[in-house]
């Protein structure tokens, strides 16, 4: 299954998800927007944090998630790849792995 598959999957989840729990779901929806929001740091640069965090987590569908986001607020490869090193250091060998898989999934998301 494709990066772009697996993107879709996961938004098809989480509208089930929302129909389930909506009152829970529109309340983590408020979290989201308020904490990504403009403030001291871009939302380009709180992109690249929830980015990182997720590889350290090891969330394959956070990175899917916020490798779309990332994009859509006009980060680059190159940004990408300096936040996925840091990723790297905090998280070890496992992050390292899911590093490799955010980089493919930036390169075929951009595409």
């Amino acid at each position: 299954m494709s990066y772009t598959e697996k993107l879709a999957t996961t938004r098809q989840n989480l509208r089930g998800l929302r129909k389930a729990i909506p009152e829970t779901f529109a309340g983590f929806v408020q979290m989201e927007q308020a904490a990504s929001a403009e403030g001291a740091l871009t939302h380009k640069q709180k992109e690249l944090l929830c980015l990182g965090i997720a590889v350290a987590l090891r969330c394959e569908d956070c990175i899917l998630s916020h490798v779309g986001a990332l994009l859509r607020a006009g980060g680059t490869r190159e940004e990408l790849s300096e936040a996925l090193g840091t990723a790297v250091q905090m998280s070890g060998g496992p992050g390292l792995m899911y590093a490799a898989k955010a980089l493919a999934a930036w390169d075929e998301l951009a595409a």
